[in-house]
């Protein structure tokens, strides 16, 4: 093959930069939910646009940080009990039977979430070492149904607990612990300051004009591990700024 000129290797370069540096990233697209930078919020949870957009019943959320998206994960305790849950959330107005949830249970967000104490994606080897035991620390997926919960604190919300001997509807990838959280699988991946995760549905589920809004947060396993298992401790950002869900799905 012959040479290329210097100038039409550098032209070359120059276009491939200019897609890599992409313009699909949440900030970019003129429909996001825009938050402003905000100087002392850690930059890997300040949120400045939050996004969801469709093709097919394949769902692509995703989020713009004012910093590097995921590259912030909470300290380990030695403990389940009383343990971290930092988070990437995306509620959205779909109702929980959705994904396979009792329906009317409170509100369905996906969530991509770290915590080193504990593994809840039983059936997924996150970091490929052959054991899928190991990896809550590593970036992954869960579907989640939050309530308000006042034993979380005054207007808190919480992942929605399952009463002993109570038996509703859950997915097929619930992954065993007595909240209304799934494990589907979906990778969360990164670039940057963005995060995103594609998310399959069904495809009888009804996803035109889905309401989505974007929230970085802190969650905690009760010290008892008890009702409430998993409560919202800290909000470090919503987009909307006031969880109003402004966004619409395309």
């Amino acid at each position: 093959m012959p040479n290329k000129s210097p100038f039409i290797t550098a032209a070359i370069l120059l276009t491939a930069s200019a897609a890599s540096a992409g313009g699909d990233h949440a900030a970019d697209m003129h429909d996001a939910v825009q938050s402003p930078a905000v100087a002392d919020k850690v930059a890997a949870f300040d949120i400045l646009a939050a996004h969801a957009h469709r093709k097919g019943n394949t769902v692509t959320f995703h989020m713009t940080t004012n910093g590097t998206a995921g590259s912030d994960t909470p300290a380990a305790t030695g403990a389940v009990g009383g343990s971290d849950v930092w988070s990437y959330v995306w509620p959205t107005s779909l109702d929980p039977s959705a994904v396979g949830f009792e329906g009317g249970t409170g509100i369905l967000a996906m969530a991509a979430t770290s915590h080193p104490d504990f593994d809840d994606t039983p059936l997924f080897d996150e970091n490929g070492d052959g054991d899928p035991s190991n990896d809550g620390l590593e970036w992954h997926s869960h579907w989640v149904v939050l309530t308000p919960t006042e034993a979380c604190g005054p207007g808190a919300l919480a992942v929605r607990d399952i009463p002993e001997g109570s038996n509703p509807k859950l997915p097929a990838t619930w992954p065993g612990f007595p909240i209304f959280l799934d494990s589907p699988g979906f990778t969360p991946l990164f670039d940057g300051p963005e995060i995103s995760v594609n998310a399959g549905f069904a495809s009888d589920v009804d996803l035109a004009g889905v309401a989505y809004d974007g929230v970085t947060a802190a969650l905690r396993v009760n010290a008892n591990i008890h009702s409430p298992l998993l409560c919202v401790t800290d909000v470090f950002d919503v987009a909307s700024g006031d969880l109003s869900l402004p966004g619409v799905l395309k």
